[in-house]
């Protein structure tokens, strides 16, 4: 393995598909400005691992260290995330056995560049990085530990917007251009209410079975909402894409919940009821924050800024 090693992989959000993109529905996903720095430089103890997370602002909200060869952890500051890192740690290790060996040692550090609370991404960013270190493939990985499409994995160094659709395990991906007249119209307004994704995905298999007729109704939203001219056709897409998810999930919208008055378009991404929401406003974009700045969400940026 190489000795010295850097990277940053970019975090992600699923404007379409939601849940369905488990299922084979296509789905629009788009990398975005923030993401995830990963620095790998020799370490000190031979046959160790050891491991440092930060904060944004360089404080450290994980440390641990890792023994060879079963990456068991000799001491850590959180027991649930360094079993976690464990089993992504052994994952790698079944794709490349040279991963990691006996006289070797390592130190790790990773750094979000945004909030984890936000998440675009802290689990997926990791994977993909550790992934390239490790020169394994990134979807096994993550399909053997934390589940989920992988609509993220491929996001973390996609050159921009995807549509990412699942065959059995195998990922299809392709690039495609979002660039409307109306791009400045969309925003992204975090809700401050972080969802696990995991257990947003149990209750969607709780509920709903596969369903085709389903999956190519939000196949189909996901190509009209690339093809969308004007605002108001994207709102119309928008408006069937939420009330669609709402029905089969059992959940109400997040407009319904919060922004009843809001004259644009609200829409869940990826687990409902948290983490961002995307908005649409015919209105000045000092209108749009301020209306949402009253309702308490401070967290507020427009497509450019995110995407």
């Amino acid at each position: 393995m190489k000795s010295a090693f850097q990277t940053h992989a970019q975090g992600k959000l699923l404007i379409t598909g939601e849940y369905f993109v488990l299922d084979g529905a296509t789905a629009l996903a788009v990398p975005v400005r923030f993401g995830q720095s990963l620095s790998v430089t020799e370490g000190d103890s031979i046959g160790k691992l050891s491991w440092q997370s930060l904060n944004p602002d360089g404080s450290v909200w994980f440390g641990a260290e890792f023994a060879w060869p079963d990456f068991l952890p000799t001491r850590a500051s959180d027991e649930n995330t360094a079993q976690t890192l464990t089993g992504i740690l052994r994952a790698c290790q079944r794709q490349n056995f040279s991963f990691f060996v006996e006289n070797q040692s390592f130190r790790i550090t990773t750094q979000n560049d945004f909030p984890r609370e936000w998440g675009l991404g802290t689990s997926s960013t990791l994977i993909a990085a550790l992934a390239r270190w490790a020169m394994v493939d990134p979807y096994p990985v993550l399909f053997e530990t934390l589940g989920g499409s992988g609509y993220d994995i491929a996001c973390a160094y996609a050159d921009g917007p995807i549509l990412y659709r699942l065959e059995g395990q195998t990922p299809r991906i392709e690039p495609v251009r979002f660039a409307p007249e109306f791009s400045d119209q969309l925003y992204f307004v975090f809700l401050g209410k972080k969802q696990n994704s995991r257990e947003g995905i149990a209750r969607y298999r709780e509920r709903v079975s596969q369903n085709p007729e389903i999956i190519e109704k939000i196949s189909r939203l996901t190509q009209q909402f690339l093809a969308a001219k004007t605002l108001v056709e994207l709102d119309s897409v928008l408006l069937e894409h939420e009330l669609l998810v709402s029905e089969t999930i059992g959940l109400p919208r997040a407009k319904d919940l919060y922004f009843k008055d809001f004259w644009g378009e609200v829409k869940s991404l990826g687990a409902w009821g948290g983490d961002f929401v995307l908005v649409t406003s015919e209105r000045s974009e000092a209108e749009t924050r301020g209306y949402f700045k009253r309702a308490g969400k401070e967290v507020f940026m427009g497509w450019g800024a995110m995407v």
